[in-house]
């Protein structure tokens, strides 16, 4: 009798899992869904032009969001994951302050568009500008790695908290340095504090997709490491994962694909806490593979979809990215609160 009464528990297990996987492949088809209608949406309301200018010029902004969905969306997840909180982001790394700062040295040193001998940020070339940016914001970060990530427990805490204090000290920096510039230069340097998805150079996507392609199919090949990962080191350790290395690397990849991003159009700060928190919520779990293209598919929900409200719908013509800003910041003031309710 005890053995019969044990089958119909064996066999409801499989059913479970089943059940459960049935849920969340609908959930992660209707994000695919919102995410075509967004895409179809943002093309076609309000073409008043030539339909080959408007592929065009509306496929270039497309492609830009969606890799920036991309980068910020897996990335956010997996430092949440690296770092066990979900209230962190990889800005507090200090790459937003690094890359306004060299914004502010670029235009201080060389001018906005120079003058007799010199070059001047905008005659410095696509090319040059795009990789210093990124060799000195992923330098930056894995100097930082390698000085304080000695896979001690509380190694990953003492890198965290350096990197707030570096973020700190580069706008302290920037600050002091906006002072010196000169007033009429300072349009061009302000509009470079924000993200923006208007004035992407096209020469720069298809190098920017290729690295973002190899960090996310990196991410994506970790997937059931960063399962493991999740449990906590001790745990990890115990089920024969290299912690220390798997993290370092993670890391590296990481700050590359926040690098290529910011480079690519500018600081976002709570984007990747906003899409990542959604991905959780939406998903019920936090198996990354559900949740990784979760937080991709939301984030172009949120670009695509929230740039045709602001600018087709309301007539805004303000940036997204401050829109962005504002509600991410919301939503983080939203999970501090709680998690110290709890």
């Amino acid at each position: 009798m005890a053995q019969d009464n044990a089958l119909p528990m064996l066999s409801a297990q499989p059913v479970q899992t089943c059940a459960w996987w049935s849920r969340s492949s609908t959930r992660l088809g209707v994000l695919v869904v919102l995410a075509v209608l967004s895409v179809v949406a943002f093309m076609t309301v309000g073409v008043q032009a030539d339909w080959t200018f408007v592929l065009q010029h509306r496929g270039t902004k497309v492609l830009t969001m969606v890799m920036v969905a991309c980068a910020l969306g897996m990335s956010t997840v997996v430092f949440q994951t690296v770092t066990h909180n979900t209230i962190l982001t990889p800005a507090v790394m200090g790459l937003d302050a690094l890359y306004l700062f060299l914004q502010a040295v670029l235009v201080l040193v060389l001018g906005s568009v120079g003058v007799v001998g010199s070059v001047g940020v905008v005659g410095l070339g696509v090319y040059p500008k795009f990789g210093l940016e990124i060799v000195l914001m992923v330098a930056l970060s894995v100097a930082l790695m390698r000085w304080l990530f000695t896979g001690n427990s509380r190694s990953l805490h003492l890198m965290l908290l350096v990197g707030m204090v570096m973020g700190i000290l580069f706008r302290s920096m920037t600050s002091f340095v906006m002072r010196m510039i000169d007033p009429n230069e300072f349009a061009t340097l302000q509009d470079r504090m924000f993200a923006n998805f208007n004035t992407i150079h096209s020469q720069l996507l298809w190098p920017a997709l290729l690295l973002l392609a190899v960090g996310a199919a990196y991410f994506w090949q970790r997937r059931h490491v960063l399962d493991v990962l999740a449990l906590g080191r001790d745990a990890a350790v115990n089920l024969g994962v290299d912690y220390q290395r798997q993290v370092q690397r993670l890391l590296v990849v990481m700050c590359a694909m926040v690098a290529v991003s910011t480079a690519l159009v500018g600081p976002v700060t709570f984007f990747g806490l906003l899409v990542a928190n959604m991905a959780y919520q939406w998903m019920g779990t936090r198996r990354h593979q559900w949740v990784l293209p979760a937080a991709v598919l939301w984030g172009c929900v949120l670009l695509l979809a929230g740039q045709v409200v602001l600018e087709r719908v309301l007539g805004f013509n303000s940036a997204l990215s401050v829109v962005v800003e504002f509600v991410g910041g919301l939503v983080f003031i939203y999970l501090l609160v709680r998690k110290g309710k709890q």
